[in-house]
């Protein structure tokens, strides 16, 4: 009976006892807090083109990547990729997947989703990984330098006589009257055993002589080359724009304000897209994470199951928690669940969430405050 009164009692804190201090400052309790993962990252910014796309989720920033990963399947399937972006948003891939390709059999299911996630995590790699925010790669870091080309093994042309082994000096670069080729000045590089020392502090290395400059310059451009030609040609172009996952406004500071073992991230991604997106940014998975591919969920959002399972894996009943989500989909489910949903403009315009049900509505989390109360609640401080 007690128990039953505390229940009620903690949900008529929330949804009836809100202290209104301004018009536009809400305050309110709940035991426990349900991040929408994608609600975590900061706004992507691409490099080709001067204005920031909108913010993915509530937590992390993802978007560019997970919508160029959906623009692909779209072309593949011949279908318009705005279209499909905007059909697959906030619903998990395997939901998506099913839609616009009915042909994949339930047992393939699985790969496939894994294989869409890292499709989505290449994209974000892309730029900083084998795009031009790679850093230049130097002679002593040249993945060539134990390869059949330094070795001569498989390029007899290339290899170099004892009695040549050594660099040549200044003087004797100008006595040859013909400039060597490519190849063999690919090899010298490559088989130099002494590194200027600017290399080592990353300032890239230092010649005294040009040719030696220029000769180090084609080593990183033929690497960079080689490099490309064993990407396909959709991944070629994911290396042109950085689609880096980023962390969002304020999320930092509400995890570090929030007890461990009082939030929970439930996901419309799976596993291996989930946590690859939360350890990019630098943020630790919480021990109750539900992702897409938990076998105990029936349905996916905008079904209220993985708010009510993450509830109950942290000990609380959804009636007593908040829910951060972005999405149409998400916010309908955290509002079925039975929480108090705040969304956060992240990834959708205001006009595009305001109507799905979220009891509050705000730019990004840096308008949400959370503190521990002496009681063990958790006190919300929402400024509209």
């Amino acid at each position: 009976m007690e128990s039953a009164m505390h229940q009620e009692l903690i949900t008529a804190s929330i949804l009836n006892e809100i202290i209104m201090s301004s018009p536009n400052v809400h305050t309110f309790y709940a035991d426990a807090v349900l991040f929408d993962m994608v609600c975590i990252f900061f706004h992507w910014y691409s490099k080709s083109n001067s204005a920031s796309a909108l913010q993915d989720g509530t937590l992390t920033d993802s978007i560019a990547a997970v919508e160029a990963a959906w623009g692909k399947v779209a072309k593949d399937i011949g279908q318009d990729p705005a279209y499909v972006i905007a059909a697959t948003h906030g619903k998990r891939a395997i939901d998506n997947l099913s839609q616009f390709k009915p042909h994949i059999k339930a047992h393939e299911m699985d790969d496939e989703v894994q294989n869409f996630e890292n499709t989505i995590l290449f994209f974000a790699d892309a730029y900083n990984m084998h795009g031009p925010g790679s850093q230049p790669i130097s002679p002593a870091t040249s993945p060539f330098l134990n390869s059949p080309l330094s070795s001569g093994c498989a390029t007899p042309d290339l290899s170099i006589s004892p009695s040549s082994s050594a660099p040549s000096s200044r003087a004797s670069s100008f006595v040859s009257p013909r400039r060597p080729s490519f190849a063999s000045r690919l090899n010298s590089m490559l088989t130099m055993s002494v590194v200027p020392e600017a290399s080592v502090y990353g300032q890239g290395p230092q010649f005294e002589d040009s040719i030696m400059e220029e000769d180090q310059q084609d080593v990183v451009m033929f690497e960079a080359n080689q490099k490309k030609h064993i990407l396909e040609a959709w991944q070629q172009e994911a290396t042109s724009v950085d689609r880096s996952v980023r962390i969002l406004p304020g999320v930092k500071r509400m995890i570090s304000s929030i007890p461990e073992g009082r939030y929970a991230v439930a996901t419309s991604g799976a596993k291996t897209y989930a946590y690859g997106c939360m350890t990019r940014v630098g943020i630790t998975p919480p021990k109750i994470t539900i992702t897409a591919d938990d076998k105990r969920l029936k349905a996916g959002k905008p079904a209220p199951d993985p708010f009510l399972l993450a509830a109950s894996e942290l000990g609380f009943s959804a009636k007593n928690c908040v829910v951060f989500e972005d999405s149409p989909s998400g916010i309908r489910a955290g509002v079925a669940s039975g929480a108090t949903v705040i969304a956060v403009c992240t990834s959708h315009e205001r006009r595009q969430i305001e109507n799905a049900g979220a009891h509050f509505l705000v730019d990004n989390m840096e308008k949400v405050k959370c503190e521990s109360c002496a009681d063990g609640r958790l006190k919300f401080t929402v400024q509209l």
